[in-house]
């Protein structure tokens, strides 16, 4: 890593106005993606937005904000008090709504008025918009897309869907441009283009309409050439998403832990971001062992507490007032836990220096005592991988 780079997540985070959290499901990312924004609003200042991706409503709870959607809203000042900090800047939260999503870009890219009411009121996109593939993915994007080119907010960190899914949302601007562009939508849709439908497709559409109910095929036909309109503006805006996401004001965040399935996804994850020449700029490791468990001076100790146990125990015995034997019993079961603990955390160390060469920044964070239900839990998980 060269001496000019971050060493820590203060400072990667600093230089930076979009914030990508990725990982696989269950490993503390939605947590972790409002714990970075928390701090970024209370160290840096600014305006700071937590945008997630993947409805969690969790992070509603833990924000102290009763419900959120598409539409920002803002984090009480007042709740950092009890959190024991105080904000420098403003912390917002926003939950994509999909549907409302769509319709804003349905307004945003509708060549006239006629078009737009028409695409809204179509069957098809009343039923499915949203939910056809790659929508949910690219409406995302988008929606990123719109917040930093507003200006609102000096900051927005992103919640992704888990892993696998984050792929499609990084690549779901090119593949809804070659969705609309794509030979077999024009196949689809040529026969209602010219309003007439040739011998040899006849029978087809016929048994299809039977088949999936009348006019099924008319509605979807209609429904993509009215979105055909909007093509230019579509590929337009799809390459300029593309162009925020590899730019350098950008990064991405990758949150694991280093148990094997997760590790090898985070590992997955991050060498396709780097193939993609996206920037890798963290890694942040929940539930991590402390470091001083690999140490063999742990080990050894450890050793000798079990070797040791009976005569220890006829030390202690009065001390918490238990049988000696009781008390041997539970010296012996700690050092040979802690003998355990220790062949884990050196896999983990091992498991942690090949995954650290892939990110710029590594910061790891214990198992929490408790769960995460409130702005100072996220804060104490802040603090503890910021840096």
């Amino acid at each position: 890593m060269p001496d000019s780079g971050p060493r820590s997540l203060d400072e990667l985070v600093v230089g930076k106005e979009v914030v990508i959290v990725c990982g696989s499901g269950g490993v503390g990312k939605t947590t972790t993606a409002a714990a970075l924004g928390a701090m970024a609003a209370v160290t840096h200042g600014g305006r700071v937005l937590v945008l997630t991706v993947d409805p969690a409503r969790r992070l509603a709870d833990a924000l102290g904000l009763p419900e959120f959607g598409n539409e920002a809203r803002r984090v009480p000042p007042a709740a950092f008090g009890p959190a024991g900090s105080e904000a420098r800047g403003e912390l917002w939260a926003a939950m994509l709504d999909t549907k409302q999503s769509w319709d804003a870009l349905v307004h945003r890219h509708a060549p006239d008025a006629e078009t737009e009411a028409r695409i809204l009121e179509n069957p098809l996109y009343q039923n499915v918009a949203g939910k056809f593939v790659q929508s949910h993915d690219y409406i995302a994007v988008e929606r990123l897309y719109e917040l930093h080119r507003e200006g609102r907010f000096d900051l927005i960190v992103v919640d992704t869907p888990p892993t696998r899914n984050a792929v499609d949302f990084i690549e779901a601007p090119e593949r809804m441009a070659e969705l609309f562009s794509s030979r077999l939508l024009r196949l689809l849709i040529a026969p209602y283009r010219s309003r007439m439908v040739n011998l040899a497709s006849r029978p087809f559409y016929q048994v299809a309409d039977r088949i999936l109910g009348s006019d099924f095929l008319s509605d979807i036909a209609e429904f993509f050439i009215l979105f055909q309109t909007m093509y230019s503006g579509f590929v337009e805006r799809a390459r300029a998403v593309e162009a925020l996401l590899a730019e350098r004001r950008t990064t991405f965040v990758v949150v694991s832990t280093l148990e094997a399935a997760p590790a090898h996804e985070a590992e997955f994850f991050m060498k396709l971001l780097r193939a993609k020449r996206f920037h890798v700029g963290g890694l942040v490791l929940n539930r991590v062992l402390p470091a001083y468990l690999a140490d063999p001076v742990v080990s050894d100790s450890a050793a000798r507490v079990v070797a040791e146990a009976d005569r220890l125990a006829e030390v202690l015995y009065p001390l918490v007032d238990a049988e000696a034997p009781k008390v041997a019993s539970v010296l012996a079961e700690v050092g040979e836990t802690c003998r355990n603990l220790q062949v884990v955390a050196r896999a983990e160390a091992t498991q942690r220096d090949q995954l650290s060469v892939l990110a710029e920044v590594v910061a790891t964070a214990p198992e929490l005592e408790a769960d995460i239900h409130d702005l100072a839990g996220l804060l104490r998980l802040g603090r503890s991988i910021w840096g």
